[in-house]
């Protein structure tokens, strides 16, 4: 009797694989046995040399994603925009973008395909600064909390998950907040690495209190798939991140990783918006945004620590990779390629 055939493998469609946190996401899928499908618009980048079938087109390309989600076990849409000129593009790349995403996976059903489990990737922006306690400490966010944004990034991701909640009932999706990201290919933070290279680390607020809750990406890819595979996570929003750090801790990985001290330089938020106005324009001049918008400089005023306990409830989330391991790694990468 001949061997039974093999099993296909379930099918994961990923947009914003091409990106940093969507490669990382590809390759995990890889590793749990997916065949991954991936939008890209024109250049494959991080995902090239894996075995991943693409999908030419954007997230307003409704014959692209119909083939995307055709068949498809999973829908991770990771895609977005981060930095803009106007609210306007946000909204469009943000909230525009994840509708066409989750209209092409409801028609798909509707004409009969199996319902996908569906992964909206959101951000800790969508729920705004934390609160200062009276002892100076910030509290950390959770997902009961009611969102404030104070940006016009937060605001668009704020909105994307109001049209989830509203318009996608039906469907099972869990959205995911991460807060910031760090690793291999990251190219925001990166420029904080390339500062404290030449010996400088900026600081807005206090340096002695956790300020930040920033999470390597290969623990939040892994969170993000174990969240996608529970049933319990159907219909829930979710922080993947880490307790939080002070930026004297992350001062200290990076001046580790680098192997040389940094200089603090210290920002007052009063000016830290006419920073971002000021680099916004010099980008202007070149044609591009730079990681440092007058939208980011608000942001930075505020510190961004969040719970993941949700997360553990649900899948035992919890981070395995620290600050200083995770930048040691991170500073490797980047002085492999020539970055740093």
């Amino acid at each position: 009797m001949p061997p039974p055939a093999p099993r296909p493998k379930p099918v994961a469609f990923l947009t914003g694989g091409t990106g940093f946190v969507g490669s990382h996401l590809a390759e995990e899928l890889l590793r749990r046995g997916y065949a991954v499908r991936a939008l890209v618009r024109r250049d494959p980048k991080w995902l090239e040399g894996l075995p991943v079938e693409i999908v030419s087109g954007d997230l307003h390309d409704t014959d692209a994603l119909a083939a995307g989600v055709d068949g498809a076990a999973l829908v991770a849409h990771v895609a977005g925009l981060t930095r803009a000129r106007s609210q306007a593009e946000l909204d469009r790349a943000n909230v525009d973008g994840t509708r066409a995403v989750l209209d092409a996976v409801r028609d798909a059903t509707e004409a009969g395909g199996a319902a996908p489990r569906v992964l909206v990737t959101s951000s800790l922006e969508a729920m705004g600064p934390n609160r200062i306690g009276p002892d100076g400490r910030p509290e950390p966010a959770t997902e009961a909390d009611v969102p404030q944004p104070v940006s016009m990034y937060g605001l668009s991701k704020a909105r994307m998950e109001d049209a989830v909640r509203r318009d996608y009932v039906g469907l099972d999706v869990t959205v995911v907040r991460p807060p910031a990201v760090y690793g291999p290919r990251e190219a925001d933070l990166y420029e904080m690495a390339k500062g404290a290279a030449r010996g400088l680390f900026p600081v807005v607020g206090r340096e002695d209190v956790p300020r930040v809750s920033m999470v390597f990406v290969r623990d939040l890819v892994r969170g993000m798939a174990d969240l996608a595979e529970t049933d319990a996570a159907r219909g829930e929003t979710y922080f993947v991140g880490t307790p939080g750090s002070s930026w004297a801790e992350v001062r200290a990985a990076l001046e580790a990783a680098l192997g040389r001290t940094t200089v603090t330089l210290r920002v007052p938020g009063a000016v830290i918006g006419a920073v971002g106005a000021l680099a916004e324009r010099v980008g202007g001049l070149v044609g591009k945004l730079p990681p440092l918008t007058q939208d980011k400089a608000e942001a930075a005023r505020h510190a961004w620590v969040c719970s993941s306990e949700k997360a553990r409830e649900a899948v035992g989330y919890a981070p395995e990779v620290g600050l200083v391991e995770g930048w040691a790694e991170t500073v490797a990468w980047y002085r492999a390629r020539g970055w740093l």
